[in-house]
């Protein structure tokens, strides 16, 4: 039994995204109709662009699973691209003046290049499509364990509209799914919706802060022996990996500096049969381990790079001042964001989940796992 890993290919115009998946124990319940829906989900949110009519995105799953069942081999899975059409020049030409925010100019420089087509293709956000997929394979294995996560588009700009993840998550999800921007609450969905509308006028862009919640994680998830394996820094590098992320916060966060360590420390009690929290500001991580309640995290985005207008740069060929290069994107990509967080979240407290509890199988696994709780 290994640690969960997950490795991705492929580029934004290639034939397919790629995920090799390894360390998953055999035994997990491969629903195909749930990892599309959840891409199916990714692709969807007020202000995405015109790729999103063009792909009808599905998993192909190509080894590590028979009969319906991870076998304990690496599992690999694919996302066809629709629009494949990387080495049509004509289509795909070259890109000489890359767009600030993006990885355009940083690439090439490292790769020798000042065509930032090479780069663009492969730091697309595109890759998340596959990376979704691999996620939710982990929420299926999460939810044979009892673990269940939600995500949602928590704010953009001026708007912060927190909910209170709890009770029937089936219904919160239909009320989060129905909404143009994933967010359950109707005002704050057409708030969001006239922001993103006016920005596409004004040939811009908008990003947003999205929020995932974790619930029945056991505590204990992680370590507080080696730093560089504490579940919150492994969260926080995993949400950071995301495309166009550039902040997280658990709990509190960046709030916690505002207020003094009896308002932020979350009391401890017990109810005769667990340990139980009546606040959960740190957000169930404590010490880098989970103490058993839901796990909160959020990931803030910025807005695209790739605007309608241009920005100013620079043509690398003659260094000439130059607006840069139109991309086909999308005005605002922050509630497909959300999904993509919330399966990259999965992954995470998957990988943990193995770690902490071991086994080569998903009866290995449930059987410590009620050790553990008992």
């Amino acid at each position: 039994m290994s640690d969960i890993r997950i490795e991705t290919a492929g580029e934004s115009h290639g034939p397919c995204g790629t995920a090799l998946i390894t360390g998953l124990p055999a035994g997990i319940v491969v629903d195909e109709q749930f990892i599309n829906a959840e891409l199916k989900r990714r692709q969807g949110g007020y202000g995405r662009g015109g790729r999103q009519r063009i792909e009808s995105d599905h998993v192909v799953v190509t080894a590590g699973v028979r009969l319906g069942l991870t076998t304990g081999a690496p599992v690999v899975l694919q996302v066809p691209n629709a629009d494949s059409r990387l080495d049509d020049l004509e289509r795909t030409p070259p890109m000489h003046r890359p767009r600030p925010g993006h990885a355009d100019l940083s690439g090439s420089l490292k790769y020798g290049t000042d065509d930032c087509r090479n780069i663009l293709e492969r730091a697309s956000a595109r890759e998340t499509a596959v990376r979704t997929a691999a996620g939710a394979l982990c929420r299926l294995m999460l939810r044979e364990l009892g673990i269940e996560t939600f995500g949602y588009l928590r704010g953009l700009l001026d708007i912060d509209a927190p909910i209170v993840v709890s009770g029937d998550l089936n219904a919160l999800r239909e009320q989060r799914d129905a909404s143009e921007v994933y967010n359950p609450d109707a005002e704050a969905t057409a708030s969001m919706i006239e922001h993103i509308r006016q920005a596409k006028v004004d040939k811009d862009t908008i990003g947003g802060v999205c929020e995932v919640h974790v619930l029945g994680c056991p505590a204990g998830l992680g370590t507080c022996m080696e730093r560089n394996h504490t579940l919150d820094s492994s969260l926080a590098g995993a949400v950071m990996s995301i495309q166009a992320f550039k902040g997280v916060e658990i709990g509190l966060g960046f709030g916690a500096p505002a207020r003094c360590g009896s308002q932020v420390h979350d009391p401890i009690e017990h109810d005769g049969s667990r340990y139980t929290r009546p606040t959960n500001n740190a957000g169930g991580i404590e010490g880098g381990m989970t103490n058993g309640m839901p796990v909160v995290i959020r990931g803030a985005m910025k807005p695209i790079s790739t605007l309608l207008r241009g920005l100013p740069s620079v043509d690398m060929r003659t260094l000439e001042a130059q607006q840069s290069t139109y991309e086909r994107s999308d005005v605002c990509a922050s509630p497909a964001a959300s999904v993509v967080m919330e399966h990259v979240v999965a992954s995470v407290v998957a990988a943990a989940v193995c770690s902490t509890f071991g086994g080569d199988t998903m009866d290995d696994i449930k059987a410590a796992m009620e050790r553990h709780v008992g």
